[in-house]
């Protein structure tokens, strides 16, 4: 099950990050596949433990069994009320693999990807309220220019939304084709696969609330770390990325690092190494997903 899940990017980098102590207890806040839990698992004597998290359904079908594994059905989000309530806190090093599992992308009928038909969707978590096909069809133009320009980095995001919101006063956009066929003569010639995804990623992003959930996932990760705990973060594209950087840099998302009369500041991280590690060229010639990976690794002070 797991190949067909995905290659865990950067296997050895993550664990290596994560310095594992054999009795330790470590958080794996994006289970997926269970690639990296299962290698975690490894690490650890019998005392170690391990809690993963995932929101996804599909992602159960994956779980490890061994007593040290815990599984939480949550979203990281809420990485902290779930480790109170296993009774884990402080942990020793926490994990997080951002991008979407291909497993996702290849199921068809979850909206995720350009190369199928389906009704927009995009959900990560089947139960969640608001799915693609609300955002194309009930989001404000200013608020879907917004979304598709900061999100997904689209050059004429302004464009891209009039041209939604004028094609939907003639009906519903309700599936992959429609969005497709609505938003074709807006798109770049020989920039086809390159624009879609730039579209996909900007709705997936705000229909799963990426970025917020991302912001609270690494306060409370810096929050429930030991001194000396390791935060080990892969992401997949720049806006996550700057902000894995900036809060490890900094301990917020914007503006400069602040310090009290003392010289001394806020941050709860130190990062480990200079700049994001990036992946092999061995590696992203067998997995191409390698290619836009970022690893960041710090650890509390």
């Amino acid at each position: 099950m797991d190949n067909v899940y995905h290659t865990p990017v950067m296997l050895a980098e993550c664990i290596e990050g994560l310095e594992i102590k054999p009795n330790g207890i470590y958080v794996d806040v994006t289970f997926g596949g269970g690639g990296h839990s299962r290698e975690i698992i490894k690490h650890l004597g019998e005392k170690g433990k391990l809690v993963a998290f995932d929101q996804d359904a599909d992602a159960q079908q994956n779980m490890i069994a061994d007593d040290r594994f815990i599984f939480v059905d949550q979203n990281f989000r809420y990485l902290k009320n779930f480790a109170r309530l296993h009774g884990v806190i402080p942990v020793d090093g926490i994990l997080a693999d951002l991008g979407v599992s291909s497993y996702q992308f290849d199921q068809a009928d979850r909206g995720f990807s350009i190369r199928f038909d389906a009704e927009l969707d995009m959900r990560m978590n089947q139960s969640g309220d608001l799915t693609a096909k609300q955002v194309i069809n009930t989001y404000a133009e200013a608020d879907l220019h917004k979304i598709f320009g900061i999100y997904g980095e689209i050059q004429n995001a302004k464009s891209l939304a009039r041209t939604i919101v004028t094609a939907r006063l003639n009906g519903s956009i309700d599936t992959i084709a429609d969005l497709k066929n609505t938003i074709a003569g807006l798109i770049p010639r020989g920039k086809e696969n390159k624009y879609l995804a730039q579209v996909f990623q900007a709705l997936r992003i705000e229909v799963n609330q990426e970025l917020e959930a991302l912001k609270e996932f690494l306060f409370q990760a810096a929050d429930i770390l030991k001194p000396g705990g390791r935060l080990v973060v892969m992401s997949y594209h720049s806006l996550e990325d700057r902000l894995v950087k900036n809060f490890i840099a900094k301990g917020k998302f914007s503006g400069e690092l602040e310090k009290d009369i003392y010289g001394n500041d806020d941050r709860q991280l130190i990062a480990i190494s200079r700049g994001a590690v990036t992946a092999s060229e061995e590696e992203i010639k067998i997995n191409n997903r390698a290619r836009s990976a970022k690893l960041r690794i710090a650890v509390k002070k």
